[in-house]
């Protein structure tokens, strides 16, 4: 690869704002192609961007990039001779895959996954909104709020096209819009992919609006994930507060669903 760094590609990478791995050779025994100390990115859609060796590796690694990607967890792999594999894992606790490739070499290597931290999606133009905004931050939340209500610190995002922000699953929406536009706001942010969708709202009204979402199609399922009122029980009063409270059910909701990945990946291992 002609002019190939590495490091700018993991570079380009990030500030595309996607979520990839690197791999690292870090020792090879035996006849291999590949070579202790290179270095690859692997792509969420699975393409490798660098050379660390033959297919094999390769296969090991698309399928270490996945486990590393879902769970937020390097991953140190070894692939090594069909005949030498007597299990899943070395006795030293490397994951271990099969090699059909006639060199007969073995390959450690370690793959890290990168990922930004997830977004913060909060609707509304309120003390509320403000102070919450102002709180992720710190917490190293990628907020983003309507368009015309933020400065440059913010991701700006148009209401009437969520889908352009590509919020994914892990990321979190919060509707603090307080009487302004709620019903058009709860329904953008129950059809987007985020799993953990809240409301600031009382459950009387939240339940009010979201009976009218289902009479108008909204599947039941999606709708009764909302959390509404947003964030802990922590009888918080003020903005800050009320912001507090629910930053911290954001943080909690995160650290569970980490737990949870963790555990699947263990079980399904």
């Amino acid at each position: 690869m002609p002019g190939f760094d590495i490091f700018d590609t993991i570079d380009t990478l990030r500030s595309k704002g996607e979520s990839f791995c690197v791999a690292t050779v870090l020792r090879t025994a035996d006849v291999t192609s590949a070579k202790a100390g290179a270095k690859a990115a692997i792509t969420g859609t699975g393409e490798i961007l660098g050379h660390l060796g033959g297919a094999c590796v390769q296969r090991a690694v698309r399928a270490s990039a996945v486990k590393a990607l879902s769970s937020g967890d390097p991953q140190m792999i070894r692939i090594k001779p069909s005949d030498k594999v007597v299990s899943l894992a070395d006795p030293d606790g490397v994951q271990t895959f099969k090699s059909g490739c006639p060199s007969g070499g073995t390959v450690d290597l370690l793959v890290e996954p990168y990922q930004h931290a997830p977004k913060l999606v909060i609707f509304g133009d309120t003390p509320i909104a403000s102070a919450l905004r102002a709180h992720a931050t710190l917490a190293g939340l990628r907020v983003c709020l309507p368009k015309g209500t933020v400065g440059e610190a913010y991701s700006e995002f148009d209401p009437d096209d969520l889908p352009a922000l590509g919020i994914q699953p892990r990321d979190f929406v919060v509707v603090a819009s307080q009487g302004k536009g709620d019903a058009v706001a709860l329904k953008s942010a129950l059809q987007s992919p985020a799993r953990r969708v809240s409301m600031v709202a009382s459950r009387r009204k939240a339940q009010v609006l979201c009976d009218r979402l289902i009479s108008l199609g909204m599947n039941p399922a999606r709708v009764e994930q909302l959390k509404a009122p947003a964030g802990l029980d922590i009888h918080a009063v003020d903005p800050h507060e009320i912001a507090l409270s629910i930053l911290a059910e954001i943080i909690f909701w995160r650290n569970i669903d980490k737990s949870e990945e963790a555990s699947h990946d263990e079980k399904t291992a």
